[in-house]
């Protein structure tokens, strides 16, 4: 969910303010998605590289999640939407804040009818460290470790392969995000801030994906033995 700066900026604004605007976003988003049929919607709201921010945009990013968290918990539960937290584990997030997200994971927990993950303090690359930690003190053996077994490692392992990752505001870089799960993603990149995103710049990516001829390497069925 990247722009929120220079949203903020271009109108002469602090940064937190393209934050604050962002919170709008974020539920306008969710209700696209689950009016468009989507399962597993995953945001990445904050991540391990983040906490080298100011302090001030640190601490005003805490306490706006915490309260958007709290204000929208009725929302997601009567939506049918189950919430999950991938990360929170450093120390240095706010233990009011990591009890939040506890408690909206538990409230949501047989909800059905979307699944939705929010990244916060989340990085790719720590995840694949837990998995290979979480192998070794399994004690399984090197030719016993299959990508599938590993992936049964990482947090949240029913978690599917991501289909799709829309990176506004153009910006073209993975950034640590999910780096295991993107592996054969489709990759969109709006040029439109994340502030300013909004239900059909949405569904416009979903358009753009489903026109997206995916072959996991492989060639069509219809090449097949065509060396042409």
């Amino acid at each position: 969910m990247d722009g929120n700066g220079r949203w903020a900026q271009r109108r002469s604004l602090p940064r937190t303010a393209g934050h604050q605007a962002a919170e709008t976003t974020v539920i306008d988003i969710i209700e696209a998605a689950r009016a468009a049929g989507v399962e597993w919607l995953s945001l990445y709201a904050f991540s391990t590289e983040n906490w080298s921010r100011p302090g001030t945009e640190v601490d005003f990013l805490m306490g706006l999640v915490r309260r958007v968290v709290r204000k929208h918990a009725p929302l997601l539960l009567v939506r049918g939407i189950r919430c999950r937290f991938l990360g929170v584990a450093d120390s240095r997030v706010p233990r009011e804040l990591a009890q939040d997200f506890e408690d909206l994971a538990t409230l949501t927990a047989d909800n059905r009818g979307m699944t939705l993950t929010v990244a916060f303090d989340h990085g790719g690359r720590r995840d694949i460290v837990e998995a290979a930690r979480s192998l070794i003190r399994s004690r399984t053996p090197a030719n016993e470790v299959t990508e599938q077994l590993f992936a049964d490692h990482l947090p949240f392992p029913d978690t599917p392969d991501v289909d799709l990752v829309i990176r506004t505001s153009g910006e073209q870089r993975i950034s640590n995000f999910m780096l295991w799960q993107v592996a054969y993603a489709e990759w969109v990149f709006p040029e439109v801030l994340w502030p300013d995103f909004r239900a059909p710049d949405f569904l416009a990516c979903l358009h753009t994906y489903r026109r997206r001829d995916r072959r996991f390497g492989g060639v069509p069925p219809r090449t097949m033995g065509d060396p042409s």
